[in-house]
């Protein structure tokens, strides 16, 4: 395991999230993440950051801000980071976000209302991200474009956008900005460091909360984030994480996405999660086997 330091600092008691925000040398996105966290949240929230190596002075900007943190001198990846950052956390929720994103306001009130309705903690919970090309992804807002990097965003735009529009609840939340309850959290052991540097290890959370008993997986439409798409992703040697899902779980990940979680669909609470008939797993089966040995 990579040594990583962490670091409490005093936290408002009314903050509603802690917010974990792993960064990499990426300092005027996290900049531009945070204020508007500060700017546009509803409620108070505890803010935990990992810096990752910190070669752009970003561990020096932190420490001068009155946030807890972790650092480790090397790039441990998300599911490192993601851990030690949750020791920290002092809330009854802990709220994944990605240092490429810009929130808009009242991001966290809508969220905190979808929680509020639930009778248990057996949720996990997304914002909506909003990208500036179309991946074709059902869950996501795009195109909508309002700048590809931190120097080019038209800030009033995407405010004025956030206001005028939303997206319908969408079923299969699966990656950040994503909410859960703490003690979700520890009985999944948080995320998977097998999958380091991190790639498909928010499936593979989401698979740890659905044998859990998880159901409700759902975006809030209402909810507005606002994704650079970095790449800072670009930047690591990547791990196969799609066969490690394969080898874990016994099924693709992309079965999890379309076939349990439906993601991108509409939201309708007649909707009850489940797993598919006996002869979708049996070919889904088939399926992981090959990518898990070819």
């Amino acid at each position: 395991m990579p040594h990583i330091e962490a670091v409490f600092k005093d936290y408002h008691p009314e903050s509603k999230f802690s917010i974990l925000i792993p960064t990499w040398n990426n300092i005027d996105y996290l900049k531009l993440c945070i204020a508007s966290i500060e700017k546009n949240s509803f409620y108070k929230h505890q803010i935990i950051i990992h810096v990752n190596e910190g070669l752009d002075n970003t561990l020096d900007w932190v420490k001068s801000q009155d946030y807890s943190y972790c650092f480790s001198n090397e790039n441990v990846g998300v599911c490192y980071a993601l851990n030690a950052m949750s020791d920290l956390v002092r809330t009854d929720y802990i709220l994944y976000v990605n240092d490429d994103m810009y929130v808009a306001k009242n991001w966290d009130k809508y969220l905190a209302e979808a929680v509020e309705k639930r009778k248990d903690n057996l949720f996990y919970y997304s914002a909506t991200m909003v990208e500036f090309e179309d991946s074709g992804n059902k869950a996501i807002l795009a195109p909508f474009d309002f700048g590809r990097s931190y120097d080019s965003f038209d800030e009033n735009g995407f405010l004025d956008f956030a206001q005028s529009h939303s997206k319908y609840d969408w079923l299969g939340s699966c990656w950040p900005p994503s909410l859960v309850h703490r003690e979700l959290w520890d009985k999944a052991n948080g995320y998977d460091v097998t999958y380091s540097p991190g790639f498909y290890s928010d499936p593979d959370f989401a698979m740890k909360l659905w044998e859990l008993g998880v159901r409700d997986f759902r975006g809030i439409g209402s909810s507005l984030v606002y994704h650079f798409k970095c790449k800072s992703t670009g930047r690591v040697v990547r791990n196969n994480g799609r066969k490690t899902f394969a080898q874990k779980w016994g099924i693709p990940s992309s079965f999890l996405y379309k076939e349990m979680l439906q993601m991108g669909n509409k939201f309708d609470e007649s909707i009850n999660l489940k797993m598919p008939n006996l002869f979708k797993q049996i070919i889904a089966k088939m399926k992981a086997f090959y990518i898990a040995n070819f």
